[in-house]
């Protein structure tokens, strides 16, 4: 499993969009497992804790949101085994409806592809917190989700590097 806080080689040498760290994500204590390349199916987990909450005492929109949009990302990044040094992947459209609050310490997101264009991949994704009364999962958001294979400018890395 990785989380945010770790530096394990097999994730920091992915792109952020396939599972490479991304400062938000260790705020949020986001962990995931990296899928098989060719898998069109992903999972994140987030912690119920502090960080996530919004002032009722419910976890924040954009903290399932930002949950949502990492298990989405990881699907897509692993389902079309893009080339990282020559493309990236950015997220084009997203909606989350929100359906209920969590019932468990942990929140989970499952994202599966059901779309792969050459440049546009869409992905469906369930956010859920525990079981329900009746013995099922618990979902208290839902999402659809695509995201655009962009190709990488030589001048946007330029740009990039030299703002730090």
């Amino acid at each position: 499993m990785t989380t945010g806080h770790e530096t394990e080689p097999d994730t920091n040498d992915l792109p952020a969009e396939a599972g490479g760290h991304v400062p938000l994500h260790s705020l949020l204590g986001l962990e995931f497992e990296v899928p098989e390349e060719g898998s069109r199916i992903a999972e994140v987990r987030m912690p119920v804790r502090r960080e996530a909450m919004g002032s009722m005492a419910n976890l924040h929109g954009g903290a399932i949101a930002t949950l949502v949009d990492m298990a989405c990302a990881l699907a897509a990044a692993r389902c079309r085994g893009f080339d990282h040094t020559k493309e990236t992947l950015v997220t084009s459209d997203m909606h989350v409806r929100y359906l209920g609050t969590h019932r468990s310490d942990v929140v989970v997101a499952r994202a599966e592809v059901v779309k792969l264009g050459s440049r546009l991949i869409v992905v469906e994704c369930k956010v859920l917190s525990g079981t329900g009364d009746d013995g099922d999962d618990h979902v208290i958001a839902v999402a659809d989700f695509s995201m655009m294979v962009v190709d990488k400018r030589l001048g946007s890395a330029r740009r990039t590097a030299g703002a730090q």
